[in-house]
């Protein structure tokens, strides 16, 4: 039989807000945290609005010198992991430290930086002047690296790139690392910093940004007719999974259970979703056995819902498939429609707020729904008016990526 897995903590640096209370209040209230962008100028950009992290000081989670070496996604992982790791009390016991990973999430990795020294030496006079740190802080596994540094975490530890899916195959590697007993507790989550010049520009060429840029804060709008494309967000997230008899031996108080995972791939796209849900579906229905639960004990999903044209309704088109008449009785939440989409940060951001609605016995609004795809079924719970108040037992946390990657996570209260 698996051992059980347990959240004993979680921490959040993100669009709309850097901490647990504040990200949590601003959904109840249904904000939106997206605005022009203020990182760079974004005048001769077809998109000028994101959803970016206010009111961050890296310095109050690191030493100074690392915060100038390293890229703003170590930053974002470095202050959530913290978070988790202080409200769990892990490290407030003595534990075998080589029994204690870390999985983190990234889709880009240091892109900031790697943009910034290569615009140092294409407008020098060639001569290469990069920084002793540039390799290390561009690389997507350093952000594990330092947490485990920081930490002294000797257990397992490396990072999972699937783009969009990178953060829920984090947490689903932890999951079943902790099962087969190469671990006690993982740090798992994922960060990503993508709000620059290149980034936005290669979403823009691609056509998967909204331009909606007279009116950032309902650009972001999921299932609505007009959607016109993602609102790129940043940040980090992490959550502390241990396995039940340890957290319960040191005395952890347990947040929620990690009942169960799975990723698949669409095999069909580069960019484009499945236009039939087939790989999004099969996501959903190996987490479900997984997690040894039927479709009717599952209340809440916290779907992918980017606010792209063809993603939203091929993820409507899976869960139909997988929960039938049931789905009536199911609240879909599209939470990225308030923190824009944080790519390979989005799904640790969203288990996270999963695992808050179990919490709380809540279901976040998705707010910019003004008119609602008439391609969608009109009996869907999209939690379009308002918070919903019910008891929550069991959420299903779908993210997906470029590539045709799927990752489908599912916590469920904890008795």
């Amino acid at each position: 039989m698996n051992k059980r897995v347990v959240v004993t903590g979680m921490g959040v640096i993100s669009p709309l807000g850097n901490s647990l209370n504040e990200l949590w209040n601003n959904l109840m209230q249904g904000k939106s945290s997206a605005g022009i962008i203020t990182k760079f100028d974004s005048y001769k950009f077809k998109t000028h609005i994101a959803c970016e992290v206010k009111n961050f000081e890296a310095h109050d989670y690191m030493d100074h010198k690392d915060v100038r070496k390293f890229d703003p996604y170590c930053h974002y992982a470095i202050a959530s992991a913290t978070q988790a790791l202080e409200q769990s009390g892990l490290l407030k016991n003595e534990i075998d430290k080589t029994k204690v990973g870390v999985i983190w999430g990234s889709g880009n990795g240091g892109i900031s930086t790697f943009e910034k020294q290569m615009k140092e030496y294409y407008h020098g006079d060639g001569t290469p002047k990069f920084s002793p740190f540039f390799m290390a802080a561009i690389l997507n596994d350093m952000a594990s690296g330092l947490i485990s540094i920081k930490y002294g975490l000797m257990g397992i530890n490396y990072t999972t790139v699937s783009a969009c899916a990178s953060a829920n195959s984090a947490i689903i590697e932890a999951l079943n690392n902790i099962r087969a007993g190469k671990a006690n507790a993982i740090v798992a989550g994922g960060s990503d910093a993508a709000i620059t010049e290149a980034c936005i520009g290669g979403f823009n060429a691609c056509k998967a940004l909204s331009q909606r840029n007279s009116e950032p804060e309902t650009a972001s709008r999921p299932f609505d007719k007009h959607r016109d494309g993602f609102v790129m967000g940043e940040g980090g997230a992490a959550l502390i999974l241990e396995e039940r008899e340890f957290a319960l031996k040191r005395g952890a108080t347990i947040l929620a259970e990690v009942a169960g995972g799975a990723m698949s791939a669409d095999a069909f796209h580069i960019t484009q979703t499945h236009p039939e849900g087939l790989g999004a579906k099969l996501s959903i229905v190996n987490a479900l056995a997984d997690a040894n639960l039927k479709i009717n004990e599952i209340d809440c999903i916290n779907a992918h819902a980017t606010s792209t044209p063809v993603g939203d309704l091929s993820e409507i088109s899976a869960i139909e498939k997988v929960f039938g008449e049931h789905i009536k009785n199911i609240a879909i939440t599209a939470t990225k429609s308030m923190t824009g989409h944080l790519l390979g940060a989005a799904g640790a951001l969203e288990s996270v707020i999963s695992v808050l609605s179990i919490l709380n016995n809540a279901v976040p609004q998705t707010i910019n729904v003004f008119e609602k795809d008439e391609r969608i079924n009109p009996t869907l719970n999209l939690s379009t008016l308002s918070t919903q108040y019910k008891t929550i037992n069991s959420v299903l946390n779908n993210n997906f990526g470029f590539g045709g990657h799927n990752a489908t996570v599912i916590f469920k209260k904890y008795n």
